[in-house]
């Protein structure tokens, strides 16, 4: 009957992968926006969910780190007074001078290097495309750091 002709194409991954996103190499290379992907209320819902759920580790963890902080400046301050600790304020209010000078230095440029500029403006790309998923997050966040 009829004869089919089975052709098969070839596709290199290490040239096709080479100049694409990390993202677009996890993904589907056809996956774009959650906006072409997820309704409105499924963006939200998503988003949502996230921020909410980083907005209470962050609060958990804030909490934690400040209670850590503050007890060690608490610890430090008692080691001092009883003379366990002897500061030398000099040689620190020099280093303090030396630190002021340094960072007044660096950022009189206002000019951000070229891989940290490339990054914030992929940043930005991402949030414009899926600002309701951001947005939902951002609420999210802020209900989990309330709770």
């Amino acid at each position: 009957a009829g004869a089919k002709d089975d052709t098969f194409n070839v596709l290199d991954l290490a040239e096709y992968t080479k100049n694409r996103p990390w993202w677009r190499k996890i993904f589907n290379p056809s996956s774009g926006s959650s906006a072409e992907k997820y309704n409105v209320a499924t963006q939200l819902v998503i988003g949502g969910v996230t921020g909410w759920c980083t907005g209470f580790v962050f609060q958990k963890v804030g909490k934690l780190a400040a209670t850590a902080v503050g007890g060690g400046f608490f610890l430090l301050q008692i080691a001092n007074h009883t003379g366990y600790i002897k500061v030398d304020w000099n040689l620190l209010q020099r280093d303090m001078d030396k630190a002021k000078q340094q960072l007044s230095f660096h950022s009189s440029g206002n000019q951000m290097p070229p891989g940290v500029k490339s990054r914030v403006d992929e940043v930005i790309i991402f949030l414009k495309k899926n600002v309701i998923l951001t947005g939902g997050f951002a609420g999210g966040f802020l209900l989990g750091m309330a709770s």
